[in-house]
């Protein structure tokens, strides 16, 4: 007859192991108040250590040999949020303030897509070309909004996520002869409690050139 005593030390261990092995910061909404004071006092170190926290939040991507350059894809988790939001304020903000600046029952996850003009998918639209005068000479330069020309799609467990909102921030290159558009930043913004999977893709199809995938394990972030 087994010993009562010892089969629940047994159990015991064995759940105090599986717990431990569970990753210690994972995903999670809603944030607790615990959660947001720790992102608050990280966001204010403005050292190297927010660079390497947020390294684990954005995929960096090679330029293509065709087509814009879809240079980095970020996904930002609520506790994200509260780190950048913290770093943005230098001086007077505590962590009470950013308690109350916290929407713990509105929490969202925002995914933006940095793109730039390459060589073959550049500031200009080149004019149709005209048989009877030649190759096209010049060209029109292209919207602040061309970004919407890109399609930018979010799936967990195997499906399609609708985001709350889509927007497009132009990026501009800047000189002492004046500012020339040069990409832009396109941000999708969605419900946190959307994501149940452990794994989120990233696609994102653009008008010109191949299609590019961003996995982010959920257990790796917080």
């Amino acid at each position: 007859m087994a010993n009562p005593v010892l089969s629940r030390f047994i159990i015991s261990s064995s759940l105090s192991a599986l717990l431990f092995c569970q990753p210690l910061f994972a995903f999670q909404t809603p944030l607790s108040d615990t959660a947001v004071r720790e992102a608050y006092f990280l966001g204010q170190r403005h050292d190297e250590s927010v660079s390497a926290f947020f390294a684990k939040y954005a995929k960096s991507l090679p330029e293509p040999a065709f087509g814009p350059d879809i240079a980095a894809i970020r996904f930002l988790t609520p506790y994200a949020q509260v780190v950048s939001l913290s770093g943005n304020h230098v001086g007077n903000y505590s962590a009470q303030q950013a308690e109350k600046d916290h929407q713990a029952d509105s929490e969202t996850v925002i995914v933006s897509v940095d793109v730039y003009f390459t060589e073959s998918y550049g500031p200009y639209l080149n004019p149709p070309a005209d048989s009877r005068s030649g190759p096209p000479i010049g060209g029109t330069l292209r919207s602040s909004d061309f970004w919407r020309d890109f399609e930018v799609t979010v799936i967990s467990d195997s499906h399609p996520l609708s985001p709350q909102d889509i927007s497009g921030q132009p990026i501009f290159n800047c000189s002492d002869a004046g500012c020339a558009l040069n990409g832009a930043t396109i941000s999708l913004i969605f419900a946190a409690k959307n994501f149940p999977s452990d794994t989120v893709t990233v696609n994102v199809i653009p008008p010109e050139g191949d299609e590019v995938n961003a996995d982010f394990d959920l257990s790796l972030v917080r």
